[in-house]
C-alpha cells in the first residue's frame, strides 16, 4: 500500500529558516526511510506566496489565483510518498520525524484495484 505523508509546518512561511542541525536531522530520517525500502517520492515545497491556485466552477471553467493565499489556516510544507505494509506502520514512521511544531498527516493513496471492476475497465490512463 502506498501512503502520502503531508507535512504541515506550525509556523509562519516568512520564518521558517532551517537550522543546519535540523537538516542533518531530516536528511538522515529521510535516509532510514530510504534505506527501509519505504521511500518512493519525497520533496519539500515551497512557501503558497510562490505558487498559485486553479478552481473550477460547475461548468468546469477555470479560475486561477496567484498566491499568498490569505484564507489558508494551514499550509503543506512538504511530502513523502512511501509504501508501507498498512496505515499503523505508515503513521509509525511518521512518528519518527525529527521535525519539531509541525503536524503530519498520513493518507492512503487509491489504488486502481480499490474501485469497482466497471471503474477499472474504463480506466485508459497510462
Amino acid at each position: 500500500m502506498r501512503f502520502m505523508m503531508f507535512m504541515y509546518p506550525e509556523i509562519e512561511e516568512q520564518d521558517w529558516n532551517p537550522t543546519p542541525e535540523a537538516v542533518a536531522a531530516m536528511g538522515r530520517y529521510n535516509e532510514e526511510l530510504q534505506k527501509a525500502g519505504m521511500l518512493l517520492s519525497m520533496d519539500g515545497l515551497r512557501p503558497p506566496s510562490d505558487g498559485g491556485n486553479v478552481v473550477f466552477d460547475a461548468e468546469a471553467k477555470a479560475t486561477i489565483t496567484d498566491g499568498p493565499f490569505t484564507e489558508a489556516k494551514e499550509v503543506v510544507g512538504g511530502y513523502w510518498l512511501i509504501q508501507a505494509r498498512s496505515k499503523e506502520e505508515a503513521l509509525e514512521w511518521a512518528s519518527r520525524c525529527p521535525d519539531a511544531n509541525c503536524r503530519i498527516e498520513v493518507r492512503r493513496v487509491f489504488e486502481m484495484e480499490d474501485f469497482p471492476q466497471e471503474v477499472q475497465d474504463a480506466y485508459e490512463g497510462p
